[in-house]
């Protein structure tokens, strides 16, 4: 599937029991900060287990852009010959992020502190999304950027000759934005200091520390402190990439909801700034035993068993939406089976994703039978119980692949199928989705 074609509508059936093993691709996140940091290291970094989602293609596109190498051996194996930090070459052409915000953002950082200039451009969701976040902080060290009205792409970064040090307190909740600066902090001298009010995703403090780099991280009273000293030469590394948690979320969500189910998800992340959501769906009553607990490529992972089970509405806090953000859609289709509501609050972020996804997901599940409450910070699902959901409807995906695969997630249960009207956008971040989800059983298909 690609999400620059023809629409793809897909519908999901009724399931009988989800059994069997899913091998889900590797983490979208940590692959992304694979081939970036290969790219500025000395030398060849080896990566096993890349997800191969259009999304990562694209950073591994734009490496070699830069001057890096990227050569893809087979299923998931790629080596990344770099330049080293400063090293990026101008690019020949425009950068096409095509959906990705989490490549967008940290490919600008890590060319904002070199004296060059790259124009970026995405598909029609990522051009209207807000890139300022990421500029505002860039424009610190140095850089300049020039884009359409309120930040968005296509935009111009102009890289800063002479990068001072930052030190930046983060004004929302966010990975990529954290990122970005720690990037760019690495060919600017003295210590950049990122300073997050709420813990988000440290795959690139991890990575970096293994690539080389020093970073320290340290809780304080104004939140967690992250300084990373500038100017590194980064080693090349052997990156195992676990498999992504936020994959695992719909084989794991289907078959809480689909009656007899009895799965397998073997190898996930269980990093702790990514499992928001388990721990939201054990407080829910979800029958999920985490077993084998192991370290693979510097992430702790562990193989998930799952089996159908009777859920009851939660309340969400607040500090848990930085360690699940990409999750809340999925939560609320699994949220419509459960006995009671669901309240997910502090959820504004979702608002500035891919697409609107607290609307996105209202307005879906309105469409399928299901009250919802929401404000501008505030999803609300009122749950039907094991077999209240009418299902019957089309729901618009909004070129958001987390939309489409959520509501197909949510017809696997419901008592009449639902259609997406566009399953394209899947390929960004897990192309097997469909294979996967056929393998255990699922009547999910295209129209």
């Amino acid at each position: 599937m690609s999400g620059h074609g023809n629409p793809i509508p897909m519908t999901a059936r009724r399931s009988g029991p989800l059994t069997g093993v899913a091998e889900v691709p590797g983490d979208k996140s940590i692959s992304h900060r694979a081939l970036i940091l290969g790219a500025l290291a000395v030398g060849e970094t080896e990566v096993t287990g890349l997800l191969e989602g259009q999304d990562v293609l694209d950073t591994a596109k734009a490496m070699r852009a830069f001057g890096a190498t990227v050569t893809r051996h087979g299923d998931g194996h790629w080596t990344v010959a770099g330049v080293g930090v400063g090293g990026f070459a101008e690019p020949a052409d425009v950068i096409d992020c095509g959906n990705s915000g989490t490549g967008v953002r940290l490919i600008m950082g890590a060319m904002a502190t070199s004296p060059l200039t790259a124009t970026f451009t995405g598909d029609a969701s990522l051009r209207k999304r807000p890139m300022g976040r990421v500029t505002d902080p860039l424009a610190l060290f140095g850089a300049q950027a020039y884009g359409r009205s309120q930040g968005r792409l296509p935009m111009t970064v102009v890289g800063a000759a002479d990068p001072v040090p930052v030190t930046y307190r983060t004004p929302v909740p966010s990975a990529q934005v954290k990122s970005a600066v720690l990037l760019a902090g690495l060919n600017a001298p003295g210590e950049t200091v990122v300073i997050e009010k709420e813990a988000t995703r440290d795959h690139s403090e991890r990575m970096l520390r293994g690539f080389g780099a020093a970073v320290e991280v340290e809780d304080t009273a104004e939140g967690r402190l992250i300084r990373l000293t500038g100017q590194p030469e980064l080693r090349p590394q052997r990156v195992a990439v676990p498999r992504d948690p936020s994959s695992a979320a719909f084989p794991v969500c289907a078959a809480l909801i689909v009656p007899g189910s009895d799965i397998r998800v073997p190898g996930v992340s269980q990093n702790p700034t990514r499992n928001g959501l388990y721990t939201t769906l054990v407080e829910m009553g979800a029958d999920i035993v985490f077993e084998n607990p192991r370290e693979e490529g510097g992430e702790p992972v562990a193989d998930l068993v799952v089996r159908h089970s009777s859920l009851r509405g939660v309340e969400v806090p607040p500090g848990r939406a930085a360690s699940m953000i990409d999750e809340y859609p999925v939560l609320a289709a699994v949220a419509a089976f459960a006995e009671g509501r669901t309240v997910m609050r502090g959820v504004k972020e979702l608002r500035v994703k891919e697409s609107d996804r607290i609307d996105a997901m209202a307005r879906g599940l309105e469409a399928c039978g299901v009250t919802v409450e929401e404000d501008e910070d505030t999803l609300i699902v009122h749950g039907l119980g094991a077999d209240g959901v009418p299902g019957g409807a089309t729901c618009a995906t909004h070129l958001d692949h987390r939309i489409a695969m959520s509501f197909l997630v949510l017809g696997l249960a419901a008592r009449a199928p639902v259609t997406v009207d566009d399953g394209s956008p899947i390929d960004t971040s897990f192309p097997v989705f469909e294979t996967l989800m056929a393998g255990l059983g699922a009547p999910v298909a295209r129209d």
